[in-house]
């Protein structure tokens, strides 16, 4: 059992992220497996994808929980939790600025049929996502690394070396860091966007990057205003509300 709350804190994001790397890679990679022409047995596959998101996992909550606390970040309702304290008052907090980015984003996940690009249509209505793998690598594996993980480093960055480590970042330090993270994270799905076999043509990256910002800017300042587990309930909730929006 760990003794270390900062340990425990890390441990429990780490495995909260694997459960949607997991099941991610058990829904999805077998179906890429069988478009693929290259025969890769599943299981070396499989224990590829999830060997290699566990160690990017792991370097994601390391910068977390090193570098987040002194900088006003944090996860309160799972540091809560962990230490026996009362989770309500401090999920109250997050939960209606979560909806509401929660909503904004879903409505855009359910609009996005009628802008995206052709060649991005046709590929994904070929491919089956469950809502579970959805939810728990969108919602909560993609915010530990992209917000805790990336989004703490790049904070940590200017205040260490400009600020000196002198109280709290300064604004502009973190609404640029939330600013690139968003484009990372943009950026980041295009790799994804190919293994599916959508071409990558100049409309498609400019919509993929786009399309993905816009979200990433709305869960960066959850995160940073009212804690990582804000911006999971909101990413989580959009994939929820995209869905409901779609099948209504």
């Amino acid at each position: 059992m760990l003794k270390n709350p900062r340990l425990r804190l890390g441990a429990t994001l780490w495995l909260l992220s694997m459960s949607g790397v997991v099941v991610l890679a058990f829904m999805v990679i077998p179906q890429l497996l069988a478009r693929s022409a290259q025969q890769v047995p599943l299981s070396v596959a499989l224990t590829a994808s999830i060997v290699q998101s566990g160690v990017l996992l792991l370097l994601a909550v390391w910068a977390g929980v090193a570098l987040s606390k002194p900088l006003g970040l944090g996860a309160p309702v799972i540091e809560a939790a962990l230490s026996g304290s009362e989770i309500w008052p401090v999920l109250r907090r997050q939960l209606v600025p979560a909806a509401i980015v929660g909503m904004i984003v879903g409505s855009q996940l359910a609009f996005s049929k009628f802008i995206a690009p052709a060649k991005i249509l046709a590929v994904i209505q070929t491919i089956e996502l469950p809502i579970a793998a959805k939810v728990l690598y969108g919602g909560v594996t993609e915010e530990v690394l992209m917000r805790w993980g990336a989004m703490t480093a790049m904070i940590w960055l200017p205040w260490r070396l400009l600020q000196k480590k002198i109280g709290l970042p300064e604004v502009a330090y973190v609404i640029g860091a939330i600013l690139v993270t968003a484009v990372l994270f943009g950026v980041g799905h295009l790799p994804a966007t190919a293994a599916i076999g959508i071409e990558l043509t100049g409309s498609v990256v400019a919509y993929i990057i786009i399309a993905n910002s816009v979200p990433g800017i709305l869960f960066g300042f959850l995160y940073w205003r009212y804690g990582i587990e804000a911006a999971i309930i909101a990413h989580a909730g959009a994939h929820v509300v995209g869905l409901l929006a779609t099948v209504t």
